[in-house]
């Protein structure tokens, strides 16, 4: 009798577990942001609201357009929190990053961990097919900004090396080089470590030993 109890009770216990996971895979949860503490979020919450999200799963980010979407606070958490099947919901879907290729990044992070997007006011929602229709416009967009902005790179690269611009890093000066080395080599005869030493000017030990191969004299000079 006993052991039929336990048994039941583990099944009870593990069919809760997955009851309760699944029920945790369907919730909507919404996202907020505002740019500066002056502007308020206030609009985009009602709305939300009337999508059906409750106001305990509304995430909120208070910050400029200049840091990617998965570096805020707000979007941490919710990506955190969010598990397969359920629904970020937002007022529209540029609240979800800083440009075209950020929102895409981060509705492509959400999709592979299962989380799906729907913004009310674009009309998107994955859902949907109008909404399929919509992010694969969107992707075909963010992948010709993409191409642009390498474009615009290497076009820039193209007329600084015309006008005489070098690239890479700047020659060291063998004087500069050669006083570090004797630094480091006092230290050394001191009893210091090479890590030590070295670091005592600024280098790693990988730096001192390439100085130090190519600073040796040659015998067959």
């Amino acid at each position: 009798m006993s052991q039929k109890v336990i048994s039941w009770s583990l099944v009870s216990e593990s069919w809760l577990m997955e009851f309760c996971e699944t029920i945790r895979g369907m919730r909507l949860l919404g996202y907020t942001r505002v740019s500066t503490n002056d502007q308020d979020d206030r609009l985009q919450v009602d709305a939300l609201l009337a999508a059906g999200v409750a106001r305990r799963d509304v995430y909120a980010d208070v910050t400029s357009g200049a840091r990617a979407a998965t570096g805020r606070p707000g979007m941490s958490r919710l990506l955190e929190y969010a598990g397969k099947g359920d629904t970020v919901v937002v007022w529209r879907i540029d609240r979800l990053g800083r440009s075209l290729l950020d929102v895409l990044a981060t509705v492509e992070l959400m999709r592979t961990r299962g989380v799906g997007v729907r913004s009310i006011s674009d009309g998107i929602d994955p859902a949907t097919t109008n909404g399929r229709l919509l992010l694969g416009m969107l992707a075909t967009l963010a992948e010709y900004e993409r191409e642009l902005i390498t474009e615009r790179v290497r076009a820039g690269v193209t007329a600084a090396q015309a006008a005489g611009t070098k690239f890479g890093r700047p020659p060291l000066d063998p004087d500069d080089v050669a006083a570090k080395l004797a630094i480091v080599d006092q230290a050394r005869a001191a009893g210091r470590t090479v890590t030590d030493a070295a670091r005592l000017v600024g280098w790693s030990r990988a730096t001192y030993y390439r100085h130090h191969t190519s600073n040796r004299p040659n015998p067959t000079a």
